[in-house]
C-alpha cells in the first residue's frame, strides 16, 4: 500500500492560489495545465519509432530504487496541482508494467484540483487491468494502434506484440465504460498509410475515438526522415474523400488534435499535425521522467532533477519555487524551430520518448 502523503501546507495552498488566479506562465505566456508522469521506462514492445530493439540493447533500464516511488509521485503531483495543474497523464514506457499502478491512480484521483486523469498505454496489457484502473478512478485512456494488418503490426512493435491482445484491450476498455477512449496512430509514408481508410472503417460509429499523429523526431534512436512524415493535411483529404468530415471546435486551449466530425453523424476522428502544423505555442504541459526529471518539452535535451530535491530533504516550498521557476523560464518550441530550419540535427541529442512518454 501506498504510505499516507499528506496534503501541502495550507499556507502554501493559500498562496498557490493566487498562482492559478494570476495563471502560472512560461516565458512565451503558456499556462500550466498539464502533467505527464513516466511510471517506468520499460517497454514490452520495440516499436522503431520509439524504442527499436538494436538501441534497446544498449541502454541501461533504470534499477527500481531509480524510479520515483508512488509516494514521491504524489507528492508531486500535489504540488504542481497547487501551482494550477488540473489534468495527469501516465505514460511510459508502457505504464501497465509497473506494479501496482491502480493503487497510484486511487491516490492521484484524490488529489485536490485535478479534473482529469488520463493513461497512455500500447494496449498489450488493457484487456487484464481495464476494470480495475477504471474502478481506481482512471477517466480516460489512449491506447496506441498502428495498423488492422496483424503481420504488419508485429513487424512495426519488433516482433512484440500481437494484434488481437490489443483489440481486445480495446473492447475491454469500451466495455469500462471510460469516460474517453482514443486510439492514436503514427502514420509513416510507405509503412503503414495504405491502413488510414481500414481503421477508419473499423473505428466510425464506435465508442472509440480514432487519432492520426505525424511521425515525429522524438529521442535520438528512430532515424526520423521529414520524408517519412505523412502530412495530417493529406489524411484529411483522403478521409474526406470517402467518409466527408468537417472541422470542429477545440475542446480546450492547448488540445493538440484537430477535430472533425464525420457529416453523417458518425463520430469524430482527429489529427495531431506536430511536424507540418506546430502548435507549440499552446502547448501546456510539463513531463516528469520516471527518474524524477521534470522536462518542459517532448523534444528536451536536459530535465530539472525533481527526485535528487525530494531525497534530499527538500520541503514542499521548496519545490514549489523549483518547479515555479522552471517553468516560468521554459521557452521551449523546438517544432516550430525544425519547420523554420527545416532538419532537427541542430537540436541533438534529447531525451528518449520511452523516458518521458508521447
Amino acid at each position: 500500500m501506498i504510505a499516507s502523503v499528506k496534503t501541502i501546507d495550507p499556507a502554501l495552498r493559500t498562496s498557490s492560489r493566487s498562482f492559478e488566479e494570476r495563471g502560472l506562465r512560461d516565458f512565451l505566456g503558456r499556462p500550466l495545465c498539464d502533467l505527464r508522469i513516466s511510471v517506468i521506462d520499460r517497454c514490452n514492445f520495440r516499436c522503431h519509432y520509439c524504442m527499436p530493439q538494436e538501441y534497446s540493447k544498449r541502454y541501461t533500464f533504470l534499477k527500481e530504487t531509480e524510479w520515483l516511488s508512488f509516494d514521491e509521485i504524489v507528492r508531486l503531483a500535489h504540488l504542481f496541482a497547487a501551482l494550477g495543474v488540473s489534468k495527469i497523464r501516465l505514460t511510459g514506457g508502457e505504464p501497465l508494467l509497473r506494479p501496482r499502478l491502480p493503487e497510484l491512480i486511487k491516490e492521484l484521483k484524490r488529489i485536490p484540483g485535478i479534473k482529469d486523469l488520463a493513461m497512455t498505454t500500447n494496449g498489450s496489457l488493457v484487456s487484464e487491468y481495464a476494470k480495475a484502473l477504471k474502478e481506481a478512478g482512471l477517466d480516460r485512456i489512449t491506447i496506441s494502434l498502428d495498423t488492422l494488418d496483424a503481420a504488419l503490426f508485429r513487424r512495426m512493435s519488433g516482433g512484440n506484440g500481437r494484434l488481437e491482445d490489443v483489440l481486445e484491450g480495446i473492447r475491454r476498455a469500451e466495455e469500462a465504460d471510460f469516460d474517453c477512449i482514443k486510439i492514436n496512430v503514427v502514420l509513416q509514408k510507405s509503412g503503414n498509410d495504405h491502413q488510414i481508410l481500414d481503421l477508419v472503417r473499423y473505428f466510425k460509429g464506435g465508442k472509440s475515438i480514432l487519432r492520426f499523429i505525424e511521425y515525429m523526431d522524438v529521442g535520438n534512436c528512430n532515424r526520423w526522415n521529414i520524408k517519412d512524415v505523412v502530412p495530417s493535411a493529406e489524411v484529411v483529404k483522403t478521409i474526406h474523400e470517402h467518409f466527408p468530415i468537417k472541422p470542429a471546435k477545440s475542446n480546450y486551449f492547448g488540445e493538440v488534435a484537430s477535430r472533425y466530425q464525420f457529416l453523417d453523424g458518425s463520430g469524430e476522428v482527429g489529427f495531431i499535425p506536430s511536424v507540418t502544423q506546430p502548435f507549440c505555442r499552446t502547448c501546456t504541459r510539463a513531463r516528469l521522467s520516471t527518474d524524477g526529471r521534470m522536462y518542459m518539452c517532448l523534444f528536451s535535451a536536459e530535465g530539472v532533477n525533481l527526485r535528487a530535491a525530494l531525497r534530499g530533504g527538500a520541503s514542499d516550498k521548496n519545490l514549489l519555487a523549483i518547479i515555479q521557476k522552471t517553468w516560468q523560464d521554459r521557452a521551449d518550441r523546438y517544432s516550430e524551430q525544425r519547420a523554420q530550419l527545416g532538419t532537427p540535427s541542430q537540436f541533438l541529442p534529447k531525451v528518449e520518448m520511452f523516458q518521458i512518454g508521447g
